[in-house]
């Protein structure tokens, strides 16, 4: 415990002071019981009426440094986590680009990530191509459609990015994964489905 708190806290000095530094991904291993379960069942539960498909559920958690796989797909049944990647946060979260999020935000314009719990919405092919539409069901991200934020891949998340760098880039709010898993990712996490987002 104290080996990994040094290695966050060497992170964060590095990432502020520019140095680039190496680091090893930390992770929520398959079939382990991922943080903020309880908070992504009381968000099915209370939004019942929008979430139809149930089985796989994904959370992201923002207390983890971007560097770190921290987006969960979760076999909400079992309780166990089933895959982990990389995800971004949004810029307005992370202004000095530490690596970590600092604050959340549901305004337009802040780039930032919103918390809460959201539903999976229709595919599309966009400006980052394969791409999944998000509906926040909460009043911290109800701006979500209207904000275009979304699951999408990008080529500043990465595993090369993550072990050099100690973070990958950030995105203006969106969720992005890297190029090689967004098919994964978008066909195990189909339409009607939750993401919830907290730290």
């Amino acid at each position: 415990m104290v080996y990994d708190r040094r290695r966050i806290l060497g992170g964060m000095v590095a990432g502020t002071a520019g140095i680039v530094s190496p680091r090893a991904f930390a992770a929520v291993k398959a079939g382990e019981r991922p943080p903020l379960l309880d908070e992504a069942r009381a968000a099915l539960q209370s939004h019942a009426g929008h979430i139809p498909n149930r089985n796989v559920v994904a959370i992201a958690d923002f207390s983890r440094n971007s560097g770190d796989a921290r987006f969960h797909l979760v076999d909400i049944a079992g309780g166990r986590v089933l895959e982990s990647y990389l995800v971004s946060h949004g810029r307005g979260s992370d202004p000095r680009n530490t690596g970590w999020v600092q604050s959340f935000s549901n305004r337009p314009g802040s780039n930032a990530t919103s918390r809460g719990a959201y539903v999976t919405s229709n595919e599309y092919s966009g400006k980052h191509g394969r791409s999944r539409r998000l509906i926040g069901l909460d009043p911290e991200n109800n701006l979500a459609m209207p904000r275009a934020i979304v699951i999408h891949s990008a080529s500043y998340v990465n595993r090369n990015m993550a072990t050099n760098h100690g973070r990958v880039g950030r995105s203006e709010g969106c969720f992005a994964v890297s190029r090689d898993v967004i098919h994964e990712v978008l066909t195990r996490l189909g339409p009607g489905s939750l993401l919830y987002a907290g730290r």
